[in-house]
């Protein structure tokens, strides 16, 4: 499919890469292709970026028929420019529209739009150490009328921004709170998508966790009430008794593209991995015996954040001397040195621009 490019007269000024704040300062296009039911997608462009226009009936607004992923492009040492598994976004945002009745976009015309948008903000790529290039692919229902029904006109828009630390802590441990009372999702809900909902069904007990000191809301499943699902944003993984545990995708949990890839690290290291329900009595009865040894959640913003506490009603435990773990370090190290192009990809995870 052409890319039509249409300039913008002025450019931004970019922001001072070694004092990014993550999601702020966008860049100068950004890319949108329509969708017709009938004609399919078509009048791909990359323009000049700026407010949407679209009417005040339009579904997304009424109805939630928004997807949206999350990648990123990494300046390597020797100035190029490559990201990381973009395939899978976009066969996980193609699920992601399946169940949202959005239509599917093919993995030619996704990737180009991010691919030939990165290549026009190339100068937008930050050289710093650990900084790079955040890329949000979105896809809104944009039907102008009232009443539920899927949408027959929808676009597929890709943003791009630079970033530094997606927390301001960095690497150092966070602190959780476990959430018994809001539920963000259930099996046959949206859970496994990436859909604006399940966001905003976070933000109530997101915001009071922030304000008893908390980082991140460590959630409950929505029927027992009991297992682990996903910490805020990420998902999250477990050291006990020398094995890793991590929540099995039951429905309602994401399937991380970073979560795939820290399994696959902990194997090839010789970590025996169990996708299982994990409860939350079961984590504070390990830290109680010792056997919690270290805890992390894992996505694309952040990559790895270790987990020093966690908190749930009355009880409150300390996780790995409230310290990075050595696996979370060696996994951020590992991670961030294949995306980064400072260590070998013995998955063939890269595309170099």
């Amino acid at each position: 499919m052409e890319i039509k490019i249409t300039r913008a007269a002025t450019l931004k000024e970019k922001p001072d890469s070694s004092t990014l704040v993550f999601g702020k300062a966008m860049t100068d296009h950004m890319f949108i292709v329509d969708y017709d039911e009938g004609q399919g997608w078509h009048d791909a462009r990359i323009v000049p970026y700026g407010p949407l226009q679209i009417d005040p009936a339009a579904k997304v607004l009424h109805y939630g028929e928004e997807i949206f992923e999350g990648l990123k492009a990494y300046r390597a040492a020797d100035g190029s420019i490559q990201l990381f598994r973009p395939r899978d976004n976009i066969d996980r945002m193609n699920k992601s529209a399946q169940r949202l009745c959005l239509p599917q976009i093919p993995e030619e015309i996704a990737l180009a739009g991010i691919t030939r948008l990165v290549e026009v903000e190339q100068d937008w790529v930050p050289r710093e150490k650990d900084t790079s290039l955040y890329i949000r692919p979105f896809m809104i229902g944009l039907d102008a009328a009232l009443g539920v029904h899927s949408s027959k006109h929808v676009q597929y828009i890709v943003v791009v921004c630079p970033v530094g630390a997606y927390y301001p802590e960095g690497l150092n441990p966070v602190k959780i709170f476990v959430e018994e009372t809001d539920v963000r999702a259930v099996k046959g809900g949206m859970g496994m998508a990436k859909t604006g909902g399940n966001y905003a069904a976070s933000l109530r007990a997101g915001d009071l966790a922030e304000k008893a000191g908390y980082s991140q809301v460590l959630w409950l499943d929505g029927v027992h009430r009991k297992y682990i699902e996903e910490v805020g944003s990420m998902n999250v993984m477990f050291k006990v008794a020398g094995k890793i545990l991590t929540p099995d995708l039951n429905g309602s949990v994401l399937d991380g593209i970073t979560r795939r890839s820290c399994i696959q690290l902990l194997k090839d290291w010789g970590y025996e991995v169990e996708e299982r329900r994990v409860s939350a009595d079961e984590l504070f009865e390990a830290a109680a015996n010792g056997t919690l040894e270290e805890a992390w959640g894992t996505g694309t913003a952040a990559v790895v954040s270790p987990i020093g506490e966690l908190a749930m009603g009355d009880r409150k435990v300390t996780v790995s001397n409230n310290q990075i773990g050595e696996i979370t370090q060696k996994l951020y190290d590992e991670l961030t040195g294949i995306q980064w192009g400072r260590v070998a990809d013995p998955h063939g995870w890269i595309m170099k621009l």
